[in-house]
């Protein structure tokens, strides 16, 4: 990536914007305006720069940029010459499975490469950008996915990212990921999801309406936790120690970009923390910008 990629990144507050998007706040010099933010407007889920939604995120990778797509299903994120994608199953299998769901079997893009197993090393080409969404928390080793994403990343790449903020989805109840739990899975090499994480995933979400969650509805801990986690225990046995497909884990903005730092520092994943676009109100992710 050019270096001057870097600095037409929008910064994750801008006072102007946040002025203009939010007329109460108008009368607020800029040093005040920054201070709001930091004490209210990101807890209330206040937009504060020029970023419209997901597809304007995304759309800050140049066209020219050569990209890897992890996981598109139906939808991915962008489209075009320089685009290639990477995913688990086939075009066929994915067009099934998206008619399976309900989902538009025509948004199935060509799938250039696949594993069964998630592994990137299939891949065998470099890139200035990987793209991923709602990828990251599914991840068994935490980093040696981000390692294995560096090494399929050109000098100065970008890893972008779009992670779910567990305190407005279905993982409202499970507690944040520390740094201590993607160390021990790393060092640990996991390739499958632990029965702790499975059971998380089947027997303690809750509803996944993210408008609710910002409005304090977050449902109910443990509803039908007898019956979920009978049916949880007999899928993980019935599996024989295969695949199952989970969250492993749970972030919010600041967990995420303190955690990363702190990889960072410590030299486990090659990467820096670039951007942390924080959640808005409504929604239920947060977006990233990794740079190697």
């Amino acid at each position: 990536m050019k270096n001057d990629f870097w600095q037409t990144l929008p910064d994750e507050i801008d006072a102007t914007t946040y002025r203009s998007l939010h007329p109460d706040l108008g009368h607020m010099p800029d040093t005040e305006l920054l201070d709001h933010y930091a004490k209210h407007g990101r807890k209330e889920g206040r937009t504060a720069n020029g970023l419209r939604d997901r597809n304007a995120f995304a759309a800050l990778v140049p066209e020219s940029a050569s990209v890897l797509e992890i996981g598109p299903f139906c939808n991915p994120m962008l489209r075009g010459p320089n685009v290639s994608y990477f995913d688990v199953l086939s075009e066929a299998e994915l067009v099934e499975r998206a008619k399976s769901i309900g989902g538009d079997p025509a948004g199935v893009p060509h799938i250039d490469y696949i594993s069964p197993t998630g592994e990137l090393s299939t891949v065998n080409h470099r890139f200035d950008v990987v793209i991923s969404s709602h990828c990251l928390e599914h991840q068994p080793d935490l980093v040696g996915h981000l390692q294995d994403v560096w090494r399929l990343l050109l000098p100065g790449g970008a890893y972008f990212l779009l992670v779910p903020d567990k305190f407005y989805c279905f993982d409202h109840f499970i507690p944040l990921s520390n740094i201590a739990e993607i160390i021990v899975a790393h060092r640990q090499l996991h390739k499958m999801h632990t029965l702790r994480s499975v059971i998380e995933h089947r027997a303690l979400t809750v509803h996944n309406d993210s408008l609710r969650h910002w409005q304090g509805d977050h449902g109910v801990m443990f509803e039908n936790f007898e019956q979920r986690l009978q049916e949880t225990l007999h899928e993980f046995d019935n599996a024989k120690g295969g695949y199952i497909d989970v969250h492993a884990w749970y972030f919010s903005p600041d967990s995420a970009a303190a955690i990363f730092s702190a990889l960072g520092d410590t030299n486990l994943i090659p990467f820096g923390v670039h951007r942390v676009y924080p959640t808005r109100y409504g929604a239920n992710e947060f977006w990233m910008i990794l740079r190697a």
